[in-house]
């Protein structure tokens, strides 16, 4: 597989470093320095930029029918009209608002819990997400994921969503289900962002030869 990373902050860098340790070939790192430039050749990119720049990358990235993995965040607003390009373009996408394969499993229980909890009346529920001081949406697009997929799972009634944002933490999510008698959580909590990387090159590789939009839980489900 022939890799192209675009953003190269501390995702980027990790993705590079993960990708040249599995023996994948980068062929090019693009970045505020060298994104005017010309883009390599690749099988398919995985671009962790800025969400202001993902639908410019998508429209360039068309251009040469190369397939990208989508990690960054913030973006959505624009979903619509990058669906219609990718389609109308034949590219193939991962797009996520978390690449953790934990964090995709993690979805998966929160659904069940939702599913389980949506006829039990008397139990509310909230959504709390913490992440370090940089990030720059909140609440978090894996907890707008989160709520989606309880939502998706008939869960209707209203879930309170609140987020931190403080010095260093890679990412805690947390899903309650409070009652008169009780209370039931839910959490996730990354280590470090590595999971968020081999993700990423999980779904690239699961890409290669794809075309149409897909999400995590298409990678996972094979």
């Amino acid at each position: 597989m022939k890799l192209l990373i675009i953003g190269y902050g501390k995702m980027g860098r990790l993705v590079d470093e993960m990708a040249q340790a599995d023996g994948v070939d980068v062929v090019g790192r693009i970045d505020l320095d060298n994104v005017a430039a010309d883009w390599p050749a690749a099988d398919v990119a995985i671009d962790f930029s800025i969400a202001e720049a993902v639908p410019a990358n998508l429209a360039r990235l068309a251009v040469s029918g190369t397939s990208v993995v989508i990690g960054t965040t913030g973006w959505q607003v624009n979903e619509p009209a990058m669906r219609t390009l990718a389609q109308a373009s034949g590219l193939g996408v991962v797009a996520s608002a978390n690449f953790s394969i934990g964090v995709n499993l993690f979805q998966m229980m929160v659904a069940e819990a939702a599913r389980l909890m949506a006829g039990q009346t008397e139990y509310g529920s909230w959504i709390h997400e913490a992440h370090h001081a940089a990030k720059r949406d909140a609440p978090s697009g894996t907890a707008l994921l989160l709520r989606d997929a309880m939502t998706g799972a008939g869960f209707d009634r209203p879930i309170d969503m609140s987020s931190t944002r403080a010095g260093r933490i890679p990412g805690t999510h947390t899903i309650g289900f409070d009652a008169a008698s009780d209370t039931i959580e839910l959490t996730h909590t990354a280590r470090d962002r590595r999971g968020f990387a081999r993700g990423a090159l999980v779904a690239a590789q699961w890409l290669q030869g794809r075309r149409g939009w897909f999400s995590m839980t298409d990678v996972l489900k094979g």
